[in-house]
C-alpha cells in the first residue's frame, strides 16, 4: 500500500513540459529526439510531433532537472525552447489591445543549414577552380569543404549515438565521408556533403510549408473585440473575453469569439474556418465561429466559449494531436526501418571487404562501392513517406471542415465499404416540426399539453418539436414529476396525478390495442415519411402526433457520391419501418429501421465483420455506435461531444462531406503508396547500379536526399486536393 502511494506521489510530482524544437523537420529527427529523451531518468509519456516541432513529456525533476533534457536535445544539433501558454499583453489605450505571443520563426535562408550550404558551395567552387589551375592539388582542393561537412554532421552523429541512435543518417554520412577521404575521393565526398545539406535544407522548407497551413488558423481570430457594456462598445483584447460577454460585430469585421447572435441579422462568411464557400445567413439564436467574417448587417453576439476553447483553438489542438498519433502504415515502416538499417550497414560492409578478401579484388574499388551502398541504405525517404502524406491530408481536410483525429482514422476511412447513417440530425435537418395532431379522446389542446409536459424533461428532437408546437399554440405546461425515459420506446412522467407516456405506436400497442382509426392514421402518416408518437394516459391511448424532419438539402447528392465511389450507404434508425423506408427511398439508400441502441450496435457489428464500416451520427445519441464502427464520423463538428466521441467530425454538417472524406482518404492512401514506390524504387535502382559500379558516391546520396525531397513534394501535392461531386441528370 505504501509503495503504491509512493508511486502515485511520484507520478503527481512529474511536471508536464512542452518544448518547440527548431530543426526537427522529419520523422527521423523526431525518432532521434524521442530516443534521446527516453534515456533521461524520470522522463515519461514522451510525444514528439515533427509536424508542429513540439516535444511534450512528463519529467520527475527530483531525478533529472529539465535543463539536462534541454542540453541533451541541443547536443543532437537542435534548438529547443519551452512553449508557454499564450499571454495577453495589454495595449496602450486606443491601440490594438492585445497580442498573443507566438514563437518567432527565422526565415529558412537564415538557418544553420542554409549558411552551411552556402559556405560549402563557395568552398567547392573554390576547390574546382584550384583543381583546374593546379591538377596535382585536386585531392587537397576539396578537403576544406569535406572536413567542414564532416565536422558538422559528425558532431551530430556522435551525439545521436550517445543518445541511443547509432544508425542515424548523419552517422552513415560521416562513415562514407571518412572512407572517401581515406581512398582519395575528396571531390566526391565534398559533393556528397553539399548535396546532403541541400536535401536537408529543402526538406525543412517543405515541412515548414506544410505546417504553415495549420498555423495560419491561429491568425484568423482578431486581436481585439468590441465589448458592449451599458449600451456602449469599447475595444478590449479578444483573449480577455469571458463566457456571457456581449460583443459588437460590424460589417466587414471578423467575429472575435464563438457565440450566439442575440441581436441583428447578417450573412457571415465562414470559409476561413469551415471551407463553406457560400455566406451563411445569421439571425437571433444563430451560432457564429471566431474567425468568420461578418458580411453585411451589424450583429451583437453573446460569447459562449473562452478564447482558449473556441472552434479554431479546438481545431488546432485536434490537428496537433492527430499528427502525434502515428498511422498504422507509419508504425509498420518505422519498425521495418529499425531492422532494415543495421542489416543494410552490414551488407554495405560485406560489399566493401568480401570481394577483396575472398576474390583478391581491388580494395579501393570495393570500399568505394561499399561506401556508396551505405548512403543508398539510409531509410529517411521511406520513413517520411507516410507521415508527410498524412500531414498534408489532415491539413487539407481541416481547411475544408473535415476534421480527422489521426493518421489511423484517415487511413481507415478510405478502406470502408459501407457507411451507416443515423437518420435524425444526420440525414435529416434535425429540426422536426409537428405536421398532424389527432385527439382520440378529449381535446387536442389537452392532449398536446400532456405530451409537451412529458417532453419537457427530454432533449430528443421529437420532444423539442412537440414543445415548440405547444408554445406556438399557447398551451401551458403542467406540474409533473417522476420523469423516466425508456430508451428507443417512450418517455413518461406523472402529470397532475396521472401516468402519461409519449412513445412509439408499437410501445403503445403493448400497453393496449390502438383503435382502428388510430392504426389507419398511423399507417397513412408513416407512409408519408412522418414519425408518429402515441400519447397515453394511465395506459389508454388519447391521441396521435405526427412529426416530420425534412432530409438535408444535400443528402441525396451525398448518398449518390458515395455510390459513385463504390461505397454502400445504409440508414440505421430507431424510427418505424414505414417512415424509415419512405425517407430511405427518397434518398436512395438501404434502411434498417425500428432499431434500439443495442440493435444499432448489432447491425454495426455484422457490417464490420464483412468489411470496414463507418458510422455517421450526431455525436450525442449515437456515441456507442460511433465507437463500435471501424471509424466514427460525427455530423456537426463544432459540438464538444462530436469532437470527443468520433474519429472524425464534419464541421459543416453536410452529407456530401462524408464522400469528400472518403475521397480525401483514398487520395492520401494513393499518395502514401506513390511515396513508398518512389523511396524503394530509387533505392533498388541505385543499389544495383552501385554494386555493379555504374554510379558512385554523389549519385548514391541522391537515392536518399533526392528521394526524400521527391516524397515531400509529392505529399505537398495533396494540399491542392479538390473533391468534385458528380452531377446526375
Amino acid at each position: 500500500m505504501a509503495d503504491g502511494g509512493l508511486a502515485e506521489a511520484g507520478e503527481h510530482s512529474r511536471a508536464a513540459l512542452r518544448y518547440r524544437v527548431e530543426g526537427m523537420d522529419c520523422p527521423s529527427c523526431a525518432s532521434k529526439i524521442e530516443t534521446a529523451v527516453g534515456r533521461v531518468r524520470g522522463a515519461r509519456d514522451i510525444r514528439v510531433n515533427y509536424g508542429t516541432q513540439i516535444l511534450a513529456f512528463r519529467l520527475d525533476e527530483a531525478a533529472t532537472p529539465r535543463t539536462a533534457v534541454e542540453e541533451q536535445v541541443r547536443r543532437l544539433g537542435y534548438g529547443i525552447a519551452p512553449v508557454e501558454a499564450p499571454r495577453v499583453v495589454a495595449g496602450e489605450p486606443g491601440t490594438a489591445g492585445s497580442e498573443v505571443r507566438s514563437p518567432v520563426r527565422r526565415p529558412w535562408w537564415r538557418g544553420t543549414k542554409a549558411r552551411l550550404a552556402a559556405i560549402l558551395a563557395v568552398l567547392i567552387a573554390a576547390g574546382f577552380a584550384v583543381s583546374l589551375a593546379v591538377p596535382s592539388l585536386d585531392h587537397w582542393a576539396y578537403l576544406p569543404a569535406t572536413l567542414l561537412g564532416l565536422a558538422f554532421f559528425g558532431q551530430k552523429a556522435a551525439a545521436a549515438t550517445r543518445a541511443g541512435s547509432p544508425f542515424s543518417i548523419e552517422m552513415l554520412m560521416s562513415i562514407a565521408t571518412v572512407g572517401a577521404i581515406a581512398i582519395g575521393a575528396t571531390s566526391e565526398a565534398a559533393t556528397v556533403v553539399f548535396l546532403f545539406t541541400k536535401g536537408e535544407l529543402l526538406e525543412g522548407v517543405a515541412a515548414s510549408r506544410a505546417r504553415s497551413g495549420i498555423e495560419a488558423l491561429g491568425a484568423l481570430v482578431p486581436r481585439t473585440a468590441l465589448l458592449v457594456e451599458g449600451g456602449t462598445a469599447r475595444e478590449v483584447p479578444a483573449a480577455s473575453l469571458k463566457v456571457g460577454d456581449l460583443v459588437l460585430v460590424r460589417p466587414g469585421d471578423r467575429v472575435s469569439a464563438d457565440g450566439e447572435v442575440v441581436e441583428g441579422a447578417s450573412e457571415v462568411d465562414e470559409s476561413p474556418v469551415t471551407g463553406e464557400s457560400v455566406p451563411v445567413p445569421k439571425t437571433e439564436g444563430g451560432s457564429v465561429f471566431a474567425g468568420s467574417i461578418n458580411a453585411s448587417g451589424t450583429l451583437q453576439v453573446r460569447v459562449t466559449k473562452p478564447a482558449s476553447d473556441n472552434t479554431i483553438a479546438r481545431i488546432i489542438r485536434l490537428v496537433d494531436e492527430a499528427q502525434e498519433a502515428k498511422a498504422p502504415t507509419a508504425r509498420f515502416i518505422e519498425r521495418f526501418s529499425a531492422i532494415y538499417t543495421p542489416i543494410a550497414v552490414v551488407v554495405a560492409a560485406l560489399v566493401a571487404v568480401a570481394p577483396p578478401l575472398l576474390l583478391g579484388a581491388d580494395w579501393d574499388v570495393w570500399v568505394y562501392r561499399g561506401l556508396a551502398l551505405l548512403l543508398v541504405a539510409c531509410p529517411c525517404a521511406l520513413v517520411l513517406s507516410t507521415p508527410a502524406a498524412i500531414a498534408s491530408g489532415l491539413a487539407v481536410g481541416t481547411r475544408r471542415g473535415l476534421l480527422v483525429k489521426g493518421g489511423g482514422a484517415l487511413e481507415t476511412i478510405g478502406r470502408v465499404r459501407t457507411v451507416a447513417f443515423d437518420k435524425t440530425g444526420t440525414l435529416t435537418e434535425g429540426r422536426p416540426r409537428v405536421t398532424d395532431v389527432l385527439a382520440l379522446t378529449g381535446s387536442e389542446r389537452t392532449m398536446l399539453g400532456f405530451a409537451a409536459t412529458v417532453e419537457s424533461g427530454s432533449s430528443h428532437p421529437l420532444g423539442r418539436a412537440i414543445l415548440e408546437r405547444a408554445a406556438a399554440d399557447g398551451i401551458p405546461l403542467r406540474p409533473a414529476k417522476d420523469f423516466r425515459a425508456i430508451p428507443g420506446k417512450a418517455v413518461e412522467a406523472v402529470v397532475t396525478g396521472k401516468r402519461v407516456s409519449v412513445g412509439s405506436p408499437s410501445y403503445a400497442s403493448e400497453q393496449a390495442p390502438l383503435p382502428v382509426d388510430a392504426e389507419r392514421a398511423v399507417a397513412e402518416w408513416e407512409g408519408e415519411g412522418k414519425t408518429v408518437v402515441v400519447v397515453s394516459v394511465d395506459g389508454a391511448s388519447t391521441g396521435l402526433i405526427a412529426v416530420r424532419d425534412e432530409p438535408r438539402a444535400d443528402a441525396a447528392a451525398g448518398i449518390r457520391a458515395l455510390r459513385d465511389l463504390g461505397v454502400r450507404a445504409v440508414m440505421l434508425t430507431g424510427d418505424n419501418p414505414r417512415t424509415g423506408k419512405a425517407i430511405a427511398s427518397a434518398l436512395g439508400l438501404d434502411v434498417q429501421a425500428g432499431l434500439l441502441p443495442e440493435g444499432k450496435l448489432r447491425e454495426i457489428g455484422g457490417l464490420k465483420a464483412k468489411a470496414p464500416v463507418a458510422m455517421v451520427g450526431d455525436g450525442i445519441n449515437d456515441a456507442p455506435a460511433l465507437a463500435a464502427a471501424s471509424v466514427g464520423i460525427a455530423m456537426g463538428g463544432g459540438t464538444d461531444v462530436a469532437l470527443e466521441t468520433a474519429d472524425a467530425a464534419l464541421l459543416n454538417s453536410r452529407v456530401v462531406d462524408v464522400a469528400a472524406l472518403v475521397g480525401l482518404s483514398r487520395a492520401t492512401l494513393a499518395n502514401i503508396h506513390q511515396n513508398v514506390a518512389i523511396a524503394l524504387g530509387l533505392k533498388a535502382v541505385f543499389l544495383v547500379t552501385t554494386v555493379v559500379g555504374i554510379t558512385g558516391l554523389w549519385p548514391a546520396v541522391l537515392a536518399d536526399t533526392g528521394a526524400t525531397v521527391l516524397v515531400t513534394l509529392n505529399a505537398l501535392r495533396l494540399l491542392g486536393y479538390r473533391f468534385q461531386v458528380a452531377t446526375h441528370g
